[in-house]
């Protein structure tokens, strides 16, 4: 065998070496030919042209997981927040993947932290601490348009985190803390206002109930004088009997008296008796 067979051999086996290409299942390779694209490789064996053509790029066909990093986020009233975030693509055109972006991963990344910063900058504080869904979703919308002009599809957007900075933290805790402090004082006056609303109507229902004791007590006597002056026009000696009976009651009462030492009677009691009810 001449040195002219063995390195045409050798060459052979070179070609054989670079021309065939097994692609794993997960990845396709796009092929270039003279510099321009010239076709993808799906998992398998192939062979090319191993002069003029090779394999340019790698490209997984697998879900790929962005991992947005957290960043500094102003909202709508100037509250500063921490958010980060998590994307799932996956390459659905490889050609536009690798051609029409450098770098779609980084553009990707870029693109997520950008349209998350925008959304949650038209909000409220409160809002965005409470709206997830709908930041997921917007930011889902807002680069899936953007992602298919590239080559890619957004399968999901997730919110890991969001939450207010430090300093906004201590914030919102010490006007919490204000809010419990200014809540007590209110629930204190109002209990307060309660009390003496409830204890001025106590004295004014006791007030009515006292007149209406009394007008109770005024009409019972108005009744009985009543029936005393009708019972004295027919009878004088009834009327006699019990003011002398009221006389002498009152008379036993001073007499038990401590205080009393001397007790004066009259000496006709039955005239005194006649001119208190006006009989001659």
């Amino acid at each position: 065998m001449t040195e002219f067979s063995l390195v045409l051999i050798l060459l052979a086996v070179i070609a054989i070496f670079k021309g065939v290409r097994i692609v794993p299942q997960g990845e396709e390779w796009v092929v270039e030919r003279l510099g321009k694209f010239a076709g993808v490789l799906s998992p398998g064996l192939h062979v090319i042209n191993p002069v003029f053509s090779r394999v340019s790029y790698k490209v997984t066909t697998k879900d790929i997981i962005l991992d947005v990093p957290e960043q500094e986020v102003i909202t709508r009233d100037n509250a500063v927040i921490l958010a980060n975030a998590v994307a799932f693509i996956k390459v659905s055109n490889i050609e536009r993947a690798v051609y029409g972006i450098e770098n779609f991963r980084e553009a990707m990344r870029n693109m997520v932290q950008t349209s998350l910063r925008s959304i949650i900058g038209g909000m409220d504080l409160n809002q965005a601490l409470t709206s997830r869904d709908r930041i997921k979703a917007e930011l889902k919308a807002a680069i899936a348009d953007e992602a298919l002009d590239w080559g890619l599809t957004v399968k999901s957007v997730e919110i890991q985190d969001i939450k207010p900075s430090h300093n906004m933290q201590e914030a919102m805790e010490r006007q919490a803390a204000a809010e419990r402090e200014r809540v007590a004082v209110v629930t204190e006056a109002e209990g307060a206002k309660q009390a003496l609303i409830l204890d001025a109507e106590a004295r004014l229902e006791a007030a009515r109930k006292d007149a209406e004791a009394q007008m109770v007590a005024a009409n019972a006597s108005a009744q009985s004088i009543k029936f005393i002056t009708e019972a004295v026009k027919e009878n004088n000696a009834s009327a006699m009997f019990l003011l002398g009976d009221r006389y002498i009651t009152a008379l036993q009462k001073m007499s038990s008296s401590e205080n009393s030492k001397i007790v004066v009677m009259p000496g006709d009691l039955i005239s005194a008796v006649k001119n208190l009810v006006g009989s001659k």
